[in-house]
């Protein structure tokens, strides 16, 4: 029997990983390996194997037990998860009994369990932000019914904005000779697929200078002045939906982070936004004068 690869070397991530960490690896992964998007032989085994990694990681109660026993712990021929009450103790644990759930898509058979506590139903856990690993077919199709047979379609490249992405637009484009106009939903994000009637659209983010993304939160650096940050004051930050004032404290330090609820995007599959985040920069000055200095001197003093 092959040896299991370590559930870390398959996420690619240390075991000293934060579980955010951890949950971005995992998301990377799946949609690099999903079987309908990756069509090398080995897709579905590396699909399975990414999932049942992050199973084990993404629980700190399950990551403790693999740190502590590996494999073994979650194998039922040494009484691990799934095996019932036997030798080893570990079925008695927090990892007894288990639910498996399979799925079907075209020629892939996907199987995959979630461990309950104490022998008891299967718990659920958080794949990377999607319920369960095959809803990662929201990335792809842009919702609905995510399995089932689908018969072959064009598809296309988009490139968006980071506005258009995050606000939603329309655009007109020349399809195969053929005029279209494509409803580009609010909160897209890079590499989504959207599925239309006749064809697949892919969206391909640019960049954006001011804004970064995660998710549905939305990421801003400021830079405010040296005299501001040591006694306070107001300034302009730019938001997705326009500029907002922001109260700064005096004493503020380099690298504060400053939460702006729902000031993010919109959640694609969901309700609500998410939340910006303000990443304070102090701007030092380059050239003083000596009795600017000097000044300086004092009030450290």
């Amino acid at each position: 029997m092959a040896t299991k690869r370590d559930y870390y070397d398959i996420l690619d991530v240390s075991k000293n990983a934060s579980k955010d960490e951890i949950r971005k690896a995992y998301r990377k992964k799946a949609l690099e390996w999903h079987p309908d998007r990756n069509k090398s032989s080995s897709a579905n085994e590396k699909f399975k194997e990414i999932n049942e990694a992050y199973e084990i990681l993404s629980d700190p109660k399950k990551k403790e037990t693999y740190d502590q026993f590996g494999h073994a712990a979650f194998d039922p021929r040494y009484g691990g998860a799934g095996a019932g009450a036997g030798p080893g103790g570990f079925a008695g644990g927090p990892f007894g009994g288990g639910q498996t759930r399979t799925y079907k898509q075209g020629p892939f058979t996907y199987t995959y369990t979630t461990y309950g506590g104490g022998g008891g139903p299967g718990v659920e856990f958080d794949f990377g932000g999607f319920s369960d690993p095959f809803e990662i077919f929201e990335q792809f199709f842009g919702g609905g019914v995510p399995f089932g047979r689908r018969e072959a379609k064009p598809r296309y490249g988009l490139s968006l904005s980071f506005m258009e992405a995050a606000k939603g637009t329309e655009k007109n484009v020349n399809l195969d000779g053929q005029k279209k106009t494509i409803k580009i939903p609010v909160g897209v994000d890079d590499g989504s697929r959207i599925r239309f009637r006749d064809f697949d659209v892919t969206i391909d983010v640019q960049p954006d200078k001011i804004f970064q993304r995660d998710g549905a939160d939305v990421f801003v650096n400021h830079k405010i002045p040296l005299s501001m940050a040591v006694s306070g004051g107001t300034t302009e930050v730019p938001t997705i939906d326009g500029e907002v004032r922001l109260k700064i404290r005096s004493g503020t330090q380099p690298g504060t982070m400053i939460r702006l609820r729902s000031r993010g995007i919109k959640k694609l599959h969901g309700f609500g936004r998410g939340d910006q985040y303000v990443r304070l920069q102090i701007k030092i000055p380059k050239r003083l004068t000596e009795e600017q200095k000097e000044a300086i001197k004092k009030f450290e003093e």
